[in-house]
């Protein structure tokens, strides 16, 4: 039977390519990526949001909350078996004033509601894959998106993989840290390169055939 596997993020699940703002090809894109490699039993299905964040409004893209859409998307593609969650750049955009731990929080609200909705609305809950985000790049300073991330999120990134694992480890997920195998781009520090796209479902792959 073929397992239904959602991938839930911001843009770097959309694939969202950093010298022009326009999007990998589908077979480019981790998920497209994640489908070629697991093959016919399993179905991968991408809902990637540019500027998406956990749990909080943005002032100027509202829409973008991701504890809003999550019950809908979830209820579109049900049943769903496996849920790959990676959220949590966005929250550290200046706007929010949020720390590592807050953002990791803000995730575990996810997993909660994941948890709770599923297993209501299709008589079991989903393996959560909870992915502790990438980190933004040295060069934060020179990418066209510093007007949104000053230079300090550099070091909240890197204190992800702490907060992420601790959520993981509390409620039940399967952690992965995305930073231990990629890195952004050097154009924008922020969005990832083909090869990382590859290298993140060849690791996810290797998570679901081995830990799911």
């Amino acid at each position: 039977m073929t397992k239904t596997i959602l991938c839930y993020g911001d843009s770097n699940t959309y694939g969202y390519i950093p010298e022009n703002g326009m999007r990998y090809p589908k077979e480019i894109r981790y998920p497209g990526k994640l489908q070629i490699l697991l093959g016919d039993d399993y179905h991968v299905i991408e809902e990637g949001c540019n500027g998406r964040t956990t749990i909080h409004d943005d002032p100027q893209d509202g829409w973008k909350n991701g504890l809003d859409y999550l019950r809908p998307c979830l209820n579109s593609h049900k049943p769903v078996d496996i849920v790959v969650l990676m959220l949590g750049t966005n929250d550290l955009k200046d706007t929010f004033h949020l720390s590592a731990k807050e953002i990791a929080d803000g995730a575990g609200i996810l997993v909660d509601v994941i948890k709770e909705f599923c297993s209501e609305e299709q008589g079991f809950v989903p393996k959560i894959i909870l992915v502790s985000p990438p980190e933004i790049g040295s060069g934060m300073r020179n990418s066209p998106f510093f007007s949104s991330f000053s230079e300090d999120p550099i070091e909240r990134s890197k204190q992800f993989k702490k907060y992420y694992r601790e959520v993981a480890d509390e409620k039940g997920c399967i952690f992965f840290d995305a930073a231990k195998y990629i890195y952004p781009s050097e154009v924008d520090s922020l969005h990832l390169t083909p090869e990382g796209h590859a290298t993140l479902a060849e690791k996810l792959k290797e998570v679901i055939q081995n830990e799911v």
